[in-house]
């Protein structure tokens, strides 16, 4: 978002509000489009597993070496990097909207995007 936290700040109730729902409804896509194409790397990693030849190491290894898993796992990690700088947005227009004595709607509370995600459970 190119909107600046004073600007935020300055914004009417409704514009305010409407800022948030329009970054709120980028995150949700952008989150499922992430989860759908980690659904299929995970999809594309199993075929390739059972259709190798040899033990469980070298299909490992034959997985680990491949250029299209790595390329898509590239594209996955960019697009959860993008995800995460989106739900700073989502934050910073709720942390305004709290600011003025309102709660935030309640699409977004409580909601850790962290939470669950087997992408950052590792790290």
């Amino acid at each position: 978002m190119s909107v600046s936290a004073d600007a935020l700040y300055k914004m009417s109730d409704a514009e305010l509000l409407a800022a948030y729902l329009e970054v709120r409804r980028q995150f949700v896509e952008r989150k499922f489009t992430r989860d759908t194409h980690r659904a299929r790397l995970e999809w594309i990693r199993a075929k390739m597993f059972t259709s190798s030849a040899g033990g469980v190491t070298e299909r490992n290894m034959a997985i680990d070496v491949s250029e299209e898993i790595a390329r898509k796992g590239q594209e996955l990690r960019e697009m959860t990097r993008d995800l995460d700088l989106l739900r700073v947005d989502v934050d910073i227009i709720a942390i305004v909207i709290r600011s003025r004595g309102a709660s935030a709607p309640m699409g977004a509370q409580g909601e850790d995007p962290i939470e669950g995600d087997p992408e950052r459970e590792g790290a």
